[in-house]
């Protein structure tokens, strides 16, 4: 089995520049709408969730890379 193409990066390379979050893959849960993004510059993913349909999303996982 092959590992995965994205591109595996350092915390400190991830923070040096504001990320452009693109969802991936979303799914409504009680919670409201769970969203896994991926930075369109860096490639670091992350899990947001947005509580009613109309907020901005807030990030339920810790940058991952």
């Amino acid at each position: 089995m092959t590992g995965s193409a994205a591109p595996r990066i350092s915390v400190e390379r991830a923070a040096a520049h504001e990320h452009g979050w693109l969802v991936e893959s979303a799914h409504r849960t009680s919670e409201g709408v769970v969203q896994y993004v991926r930075c369109a510059g860096c490639g670091v993913r992350r899990v947001d969730v947005a509580a009613i349909p109309i907020a901005v999303p807030a990030a339920a996982s810790r940058e991952l890379g």
